[in-house]
């Protein structure tokens, strides 16, 4: 089977670039290549839906633009094909002077990426939810919620009424590239097959270090899994808050912290937290791979993660195994809930890339082959900018083509240029 494009992964990042490549090469031939049964089964589908507004990132930055245009792209397109989604708005929450201070300065980025915000008083927190405490708050009134997974099925449809191919339940094995195309062997069903294009793009997360390698791709990085854990508020507390609620988060942690997020179907979750993964798929109770567990301990850079974070990763292996210290990171906001009131829920995994230095990687991370281009990285909110990521990934896939990588491969960190 031949193809002028083909697509490894079938979530929201991956399916967002096929479909707008589909649109801007009506007569190509373009396939999406997914293992598994449907779209959306990992990063995109296990995250709280939020449609972020973009508070966090440097100004200027290709992640506070993508994120901004994310925003507006994400809801033109729920409108459009009548997708639920709400802008409920959400409150970072202050509960202490050094949070206090964190804020004021989160508040002055709102103002330097052009996002509608307020600074709230602990008085007008409280009259706005009498359930939360805080010393203050800013109120971000874009942000919204929405099913990431159904959003990536429905620009799956659109992609296949325009003829683009999908082949699900099939597992990338083996790649191969010549001067004239790409190779690629799945599985398939206990059998293989092979597909061949002359441009191939990996949107493949959690793989994506994998997917490198089997092209021959020299890399320093690698992607290290950690589980986020989240618990769901029984149906009694669906109205205990009418925003999202988060704390400050600590700047030197790429994670926002335990939050409250209203679902879209009427529920409340409570995370997530961050602990180290020992299975890059491991969403179960008990998570441990002994192939993705050899990779990292034999990557130097993992143990510079642990040596730069053990604290940290200390404290919240602990609050992962005894609720009661997760339950003080949500009582410092919400003193009301209590132990019984979280209730198991799915975690997820966030595909963190880590260079080989132990740093990890905040931005835009691709590398390249003659023929290939592999997001190494799509760090948050890439749910919310799918659609300027994919819109980006199609004109680096133009550059890349005109130019043929004449310099052979590459590999690229995209930030605040």
């Amino acid at each position: 089977m031949k193809f002028d494009y083909i697509i490894i992964g079938g979530g929201i990042v991956g399916v967002s670039t096929a479909w707008q490549l589909q649109q801007q090469y009506p007569t190509k031939r373009i396939a999406i290549i997914e293992k598994e049964s449907t779209f959306a089964c990992h990063q995109t589908g296990h995250n709280s839906g939020v449609i972020h507004a973009g508070v966090y990132y440097q100004p200027g930055s290709l992640k506070a633009q993508f994120c901004k245009q994310g925003v507006q792209s994400t809801i033109e397109f729920c409108i459009e094909n009548n997708i639920p989604y709400e802008q409920c708005g959400k409150l970072i929450v202050a509960t202490n002077g050094l949070e206090r201070e964190r804020m004021l300065s989160l508040y002055e980025r709102c103002a330097e990426n052009s996002i509608d915000a307020e600074l709230l008083s602990a008085q007008a927190l409280k009259k706005l939810e009498p359930n939360i405490n805080g010393l203050g708050a800013i109120l971000v009134k874009q942000t919204g919620i929405v099913n990431y997974q159904l959003v990536t099925q429905t620009m799956a449809e659109k992609f296949k009424q325009l003829g683009g191919s999908v082949f699900l339940n099939h597992e990338v094995i083996a790649m191969g590239e010549t001067k004239q195309a790409i190779t690629v062997h799945a599985t398939h069903r206990h059998s293989q097959v092979s597909l061949e294009c002359e441009y191939l793009v990996s949107c493949s997360g959690l793989m994506a270090d994998r997917t490198t390698k089997m092209l021959g791709i020299k890399t320093d990085f690698q992607i290290i899994p950690f589980r986020g854990e989240y618990y769901q508020l029984p149906a009694k507390y669906n109205q205990i808050v009418k925003h999202l609620i988060y704390p400050v988060p600590d700047p030197d942690l790429p994670f926002l912290g335990v939050h409250l997020t209203r679902m879209i179907d009427g529920s409340v979750t409570v995370g997530p937290n961050a602990v180290q993964g020992w299975k890059r798929e491991g969403y179960g109770n008990i998570n441990i791979s002994l192939k993705d567990t050899w990779e990292m301990v034999r990557f130097a850079g993992f143990w510079r993660v642990l040596k730069n974070n053990f604290k940290t990763g200390l404290i919240e292996t602990k609050n992962s195994w005894f609720k009661s210290g997760y339950l003080n990171n949500v009582q410092k906001y919400c003193p009301s809930l209590t132990l019984q009131d979280l209730q198991p829920y799915p975690a997820g995994i966030r595909a963190q890339a880590v260079m080989n230095d132990g740093s990890l990687v905040h931005d835009f991370l691709f590398s390249q082959s003659p023929r290939s281009l592999h997001v190494c990285n799509a760090p948050s909110p890439a749910a919310t900018s799918a659609m300027p990521i994919g819109s980006y990934i199609c004109e680096k896939i133009s550059q890349a083509q005109n130019e043929m990588a004449p310099n052979g491969p590459m590999l690229s960190t995209i930030g605040s240029d």
